[in-house]
Formats: C-alpha cells, sequence, structure tokens
C-alpha cells in the first residue's frame, strides 16, 4: 500500500514540476478515442514538443495548486487529459483543433495560458494564428520595410540632380 502511495507522490511531484515550467495547458476529453487514434494524437504531439500525459484528476489537482493550471480546477472532472506547452501556446490549438476535426471523439475542454482561462472559441481562433516562425518574419518584414523605403527615398534625391545635371549638360551641347 505504502509504495502505491510513493508512486503516486512521484506522478504529482513530476507533474506540479512540469506544470510550474508550462506557460500553457490544455484540458481534453479523450474517451471515446480508440488506442490508435490516442497513439496517433500523442505522437503529433510529440513532434510538436507538446508534453500529452492522462493523470488521475485528484493527482491532477493537488499537482496543479500553486502552478497557473490551478485555474482549471473547476473543469477537472471525468476522463481528462492535460497537453502541456513549454514555450509555444499556438502549436497546441493548432495540433488539438486539427485532430478533434479528424476524430469527433476528441473534445477540448478548456486551456490556460499564463494563469489565464481560455475557452474553446479563443482556441480555434488561436489555432488559426500563423506559426511563431512566420508570425516573427512578418513582424521582421514590417519591422525592415520603414527603413529600406527611407532609405530609398534618401537615395532618390542625388539620383534625380544626376538627371538634372546631365539634361542640362545635354541642352548646352
Amino acid at each position: 500500500m505504502s509504495l502505491h502511495r510513493k508512486e503516486k507522490e512521484k506522478v504529482v511531484t513530476g507533474l506540479k514540476e512540469g506544470l510550474g515550467r508550462a506557460c500553457g495547458t490544455f484540458l481534453v476529453d479523450y474517451q471515446g478515442l480508440n488506442v490508435e487514434a490516442l497513439t496517433k494524437l500523442r505522437r503529433e504531439l510529440r513532434e510538436a514538443d507538446i508534453e500529452f500525459q492522462v493523470v488521475k484528476n485528484r493527482l491532477l489537482l493537488i499537482a496543479s495548486q500553486g502552478t497557473e493550471t490551478a485555474v482549471l480546477k473547476d473543469y477537472i472532472g471525468g476522463p481528462c487529459a492535460l497537453a502541456i506547452t513549454y514555450d509555444d501556446v499556438v502549436m497546441p490549438a493548432k495540433v488539438l483543433t486539427k485532430f478533434s476535426q479528424d476524430h469527433e471523439a476528441l473534445e477540448i475542454k478548456i486551456g490556460q495560458i499564463q494563469g489565464k482561462i481560455v475557452e474553446l472559441p479563443a482556441i480555434r481562433r488561436l489555432a488559426r494564428l500563423p506559426s511563431r516562425e512566420v508570425l516573427l518574419s512578418q513582424l521582421l518584414f514590417s519591422l525592415s520595410s520603414g527603413p529600406t523605403s527611407f532609405i530609398r527615398t534618401l537615395c532618390e534625391i542625388p539620383r534625380r540632380l544626376v538627371n538634372v545635371l546631365e539634361a542640362i549638360k545635354g541642352q548646352k551641347a
């Protein structure tokens, strides 16, 4: 009996450490998914660097105390699994939303990002965002377009002056 308790304590400790580092967590109801679909979901999440765990609700409640995931305590009930992300909060929303469209048995219950509850409509909007790399490249393009236009304008002044001088030279010759 004490070994069983020690295993639970180990699970809670590991989960609490993970939830303490997490920048976002998503609760999903996986009931109705067969083993093949659940394995596929785990693989897709793992490829996106997202941790996916099926944990007993009581252990999840204990582990989430003192972390940002504690805001989800009212939604923890029934069979649920937890998708944990440590850096990119858009990727879990993308993977889970796409997977739930392909497999109706997967239901996204709720999420939290940095201690703020994110409901299903917001998760779906989040999933439609471009990836982090695309957003960064768009930002870089926007930041560089202003100085580039300014430099083009500055270079245009001497070029026009040279054109005017060439025209005057052509008229006098």
